[in-house]
């Protein structure tokens, strides 16, 4: 043995060791910003209902922003939905949301308050429209939805303004040929349950928690929404753009599917700021979104389709200075 060398094994020990403090450098180095602290501070974070993917997720990123940002406090606030959660923005009531796409666009066309400072940071996963009903109902089509009393989500809500336009496109004024209920998913389901109305709307990521609950104890089915309705929704113009033809995977609540799929539509989520919101918290934030996707994931099963490949494409917004600013940085 030669003196004044390690025996091999304690050699080996050492090399292994030093390869992995510079494995793990690497991976600090591919998470966050070498050398730059941290920002700090406080932001208000705009989520959703209870039983909902946005209240969720938004406590889930709030865990992970704690984690890569010890001195940043985020202050989650509940929320009616997608149409509350972009107004909050724009008017400064939350520094930062999740919206469905349609309910961003429809604030701009109605040129609310604040419509020109909002800005994308992150395309994240899409909603899907499910319409549920027992499982012996008698309604197989939205068509069939007339005279029905049927649960439309909250005013403030995205699954409102998504409602609305599926039925106006199968010839349904939902003031007046249906008798509509303002419920969503933190009340629809026991509703359903108790008999109170014949269906109900809800848009979200799949699968949702309220309905996974609601499937332990209640027969329910979905009723599918065709492409000759997303045609009709696309000839309405404005918004109604953003929604596209799409099924409704089997896995999303095997008990209730059995194997098969739903015809349906979905419209993508987006996470929002405004254009006066610190760059490099943007940036740092951004990073958080696309870095917790698999830990999140776990959880929650939506944030499993965050990528950064495709989390650029924030129309009808253009990205905050401080999201491109990261998105460069990891391009290839």
């Amino acid at each position: 043995m030669s003196r004044g060398f390690p025996p091999i094994g304690r050699r080996r020990a050492l090399q292994g060791a030093a390869a992995g403090f510079v494995a793990f450098g690497l991976l600090l180095w591919w998470l966050l910003p070498l050398g730059e602290e941290p920002p700090g501070g406080t932001i208000k974070f705009s989520t959703g209902t209870r039983a909902g993917v946005y209240q969720k997720y938004g406590k889930m990123l709030s865990d992970a922003f704690a984690k890569d940002m010890p001195d940043l406090k985020v202050r989650l606030k509940d929320s009616g939905g997608s149409q509350a959660n972009v107004r909050r923005v724009a008017n400064g009531e939350a520094d930062f949301t999740i919206a469905a796409a349609d309910a961003v666009e429809t604030y701009e066309l109605e040129k609310g308050a604040g419509a020109d400072q909002l800005r994308g940071v992150a395309r994240l996963y899409d909603d899907y429209v499910q319409l549920v009903v027992p499982r012996d109902s008698s309604i197989r089509s939205v068509a069939q939805l007339k005279g029905k009393r049927v649960a439309i989500g909250p005013p403030d809500s995205g699954v409102r303004l998504i409602a609305d336009r599926v039925l106006k496109a199968a010839n349904i004024n939902a003031q007046k040929d249906i008798t509509p209920f303002p419920d969503g998913i933190d009340s629809g389901p026991d509703g359903l349950k108790r008999g109170d109305f014949d269906a109900f709307f809800w848009s979200s990521g799949l699968p949702t928690e309220g309905l996974v609950n609601l499937s332990k104890t209640f027969a329910f089915r979905f009723v599918p929404i065709g492409t000759d309705l997303v045609t009709k929704l696309h000839d309405q113009g404005g918004a109604s753009s953003y929604y596209r033809a799409t099924n409704m995977p089997a896995s999303a609540y095997p008990s209730v599917q059995k194997g098969s799929t739903v015809a349906t539509i979905a419209v993508s989520n987006l996470l929002i700021t405004r254009a006066d919101m610190d760059p490099r918290l943007t940036e740092w934030l951004t990073r958080t979104v696309i870095r917790s996707r698999d830990h999140i994931g776990d959880r929650v099963h939506s944030a499993q389709l965050v990528d950064v490949r495709t989390a650029i494409y924030t129309d009808p917004l253009p990205l905050h200075d401080g999201a491109r600013r990261y998105y460069r940085s990891v391009k290839p």
